[in-house]
Formats: structure tokens, C-alpha cells, sequence
């Protein structure tokens, strides 16, 4: 039996002007995972300081603040990445290919392949069920979701389901530092949800404070998340689509969201 009693570690760190890196650490196989390639400095001064040496790259997506800078951590370090099959032509430096419920080991950990196409068509998460972890790139934001480049509403809503399908105590870590201004939309579309209206004091709090408000949960994402309520009646009323199927209510709300 494998052991996965050693936990993983995850060490956040700002990148570009509201990305976010990440580095995932086993500390029983010495293994590091960088999540996406934002921006190469910042990685490897992460690096640095933890002490840890580059071993794998997950990709969620093919863009640039995404996978820019695979190429040149993959010259310096080898290390072995990991990313989107659907996206393999955008994404030359792929080394492994995965899809929507694949499953790999991260030493002794397995790694779930969510897809969650909408942002662009074959965005992935990774989903790591014994550390109660999640790595959603732009699929997901804290209050928000990604805009819709490449994909449908229907794809982006059926995507949304699945992340929201996840236990309510996963840890969720997206891409970029967009929750207040999520949260500015959000209480216009659902003003009367008082978690809501509680989440957006506490948002404004950590900005005014310098710190960030990632990661999130996907049972606070529930509470609280627009784009996962589209069965909320205060949502359905406030946007002008009581009673109208899930799929129009999410749509509706990512385009007052586009708008906004």
C-alpha cells in the first residue's frame, strides 16, 4: 500500500502583476511540481528559498502566462511536464499527455484529471484527493470563473459542475488575484446572500491589508459564487431569470459579468 501519509506542501507566490505560482512538494519523494509557468524568476527564487529543486510542470492551459515559461525551465532543470492533451498542439513542450479522468502518481499520491473546458477547449485541473487539493488555473476563481474564450456556456457550465461536485473542505488554488473585483460583481447579481455580503467585508479587509485572498474552498465557492448558484432564487430573480434552466442562468450571468 502506498504510503501518503507524508503530506503535501503547497507554497504560494505572486507572479506577473495578479498571477499566482505555485509550487506542490512531496516532501517523502523529494518531488516539486510547478503549477503552470507564470514567470520563470519568480519560480525559481521560489525554489530558492524553499530549498526544493524543480522536478514537474502541470499545465492547466496553453496560455502564456500559463506555459510560457515551460521551455526554459524544462532546458534548465529536465523537468518532466505535464499538460492538457487537447492543447498538445499549443503546447509543444508536453512530455505527458492527460485528459478528463486520468489519473497519474505524484509519488505516492495519485493526481486526478478534471477536464474543464470553457476558458479555452482543453483546460485541465489536477485534483489531489488525499491532500484535499485542487489546481484549477482560470476554470475557477475565488468568486468567479474564467471567461469564456474558446469554448460554450454549456461546456463552461458542465465543467462547473464538476469542480463543484468536489468535497466542500478541497482546497482550491486559481490563477490570478481577481476576487475583489468578482466580488463587486457578485453582490450586485445576489445582494441579499448574507455569506455573501460577510465575504465581500472580509475580501476587502485582506486587499486593504496587502494580502491575498487565495486559496479558496469549494464549499465557500458554493455559499457564495455566483457562477456556481445558478439555482440560487435571489440570483434567478435579481438577473431577470426566475425559473429558467440552470444552463440560462449561468449564461446570463457570465454575460452581465463580461459587461460588468
Amino acid at each position: 500500500m502506498s504510503d501518503t501519509s507524508s503530506p503535501l506542501e503547497v507554497h504560494q507566490f505572486g507572479c506577473l502583476s495578479d498571477n499566482y505560482g505555485y509550487l506542490l512538494h512531496d516532501p517523502a519523494s523529494g518531488l516539486t511540481a510547478a503549477i503552470d509557468t507564470p514567470e520563470v524568476s519568480k519560480i525559481k527564487d521560489a525554489l530558492s528559498e524553499k530549498g526544493w529543486t524543480l522536478t514537474h510542470i502541470f499545465n492547466t492551459h496553453h496560455h502564456y502566462d500559463h506555459a510560457g515559461g515551460n521551455e526554459e525551465l524544462k532546458n534548465q532543470t529536465g523537468a518532466l511536464i505535464i499538460g492538457p492533451k487537447d492543447e498538445a498542439d499549443k503546447i509543444p513542450t508536453l512530455d505527458r499527455q492527460v485528459a478528463d479522468q486520468d489519473t497519474f502518481k505524484f509519488g505516492a499520491h495519485d493526481v486526478h484529471v478534471l477536464g474543464v473546458g470553457g476558458h479555452t477547449l482543453g483546460h485541465i485541473a489536477f485534483y489531489i484527493p488525499d491532500s484535499h487539493i485542487a489546481f484549477v488555473g482560470d476554470a475557477l476563481f475565488a468568486l468567479g470563473c474564467g471567461r469564456i474564450f474558446e469554448g460554450t456556456p454549456a461546456q463552461m457550465w458542465t465543467s462547473l459542475q464538476k469542480l463543484k461536485a468536489l468535497p466542500d473542505d478541497t482546497i482550491v488554488y486559481c490563477a490570478h488575484e481577481y476576487t475583489q473585483a468578482n466580488a463587486n460583481f457578485a453582490i450586485t447579481v445576489e445582494p441579499n446572500n448574507k455569506e455573501l455580503i460577510a465575504r465581500v467585508a472580509q475580501i476587502a479587509e485582506l486587499r486593504r491589508q496587502g494580502k491575498p485572498t487565495i486559496p479558496t474552498s469549494i464549499g465557500l465557492e458554493k455559499a457564495t459564487n455566483p457562477f456556481l448558484r445558478p439555482d440560487s432564487d435571489n440570483l434567478q430573480i435579481t438577473i431577470g431569470k426566475q425559473g429558467a434552466s440552470l444552463l440560462d442562468v449561468f449564461t446570463k450571468t457570465r454575460q452581465l459579468k463580461d459587461k460588468f
